[in-house]
């Protein structure tokens, strides 16, 4: 009896995956089309690339496969895609969360050596650095004003890597500027050494 039960129940599988194979996965492919397009709003494409392009090619795959009436393959490469779509979303998200995080970081450090700098460009004309000395770290400033209103705009509007971007290279600009004017504050200050009579 045990014998015959085995022999039905493999057979009843056999009949089921084969009505199931039988034809297109269409509702398979449709919800694995939906994971992708998900998956591209959230950014996929910028920030889980690797992820996003299995999870298309997985769908092509699932669709070249229905063309070739190969209905078993095309379920399994859907689901497949499915899977790595959501992979992929949730890697955009995460990814995408980390992206903005360096992008304000980068722009309150930018923000913090500007700050430095405005103060030592003080102390430079309180000790009385000549004004030519000081003026290329005066047109960083004013420079940076504006670099730093487009770093803002580009965090606005989610373009993160080009904020960060444009916040190095400022970064880099204010920090050599502090360094001329913190040597330009160490020689008017230093002390002349005592002449013997």
């Amino acid at each position: 009896m045990s014998r015959l039960s085995a022999l039905l129940g493999t057979l009843v599988c056999a009949v089921v995956l084969f009505a199931a194979c039988s034809e297109p996965p269409k509702k398979e492919i449709d919800q694995a089309q939906q994971a992708v397009d998900a998956a591209r709003q959230a950014g996929a494409e910028q920030y889980a690339a690797e992820a996003f392009a299995a999870a298309t090619a997985a769908l092509q795959q699932a669709r070249e496969a229905v063309d070739q009436r190969d209905y078993r393959l095309a379920l399994s490469r859907a689901v497949d895609a499915g899977e790595r779509a959501h992979e992929a979303t949730t890697a955009a998200t995460d990814n995408k969360a980390k992206a903005r995080s360096q992008a304000e970081a980068a722009i309150n450090t930018t923000n913090a050596s500007v700050i430095h700098l405005q103060a030592r460009v003080k102390v430079a004309d309180e000790v009385r650095v000549p004004a030519r000395e000081l003026s290329p770290a005066r047109a960083a400033l004013k420079d940076a004003e504006g670099t730093m209103q487009k770093a803002r705009a580009l965090l606005a509007a989610g373009n993160y890597s080009a904020a960060t971007a444009a916040m190095a290279a400022l970064d880099g600009q204010i920090r050599s500027e502090i360094r001329v004017v913190e040597a330009a504050i160490t020689l008017r200050t230093a002390r002349r050494p005592v002449r013997k009579k």
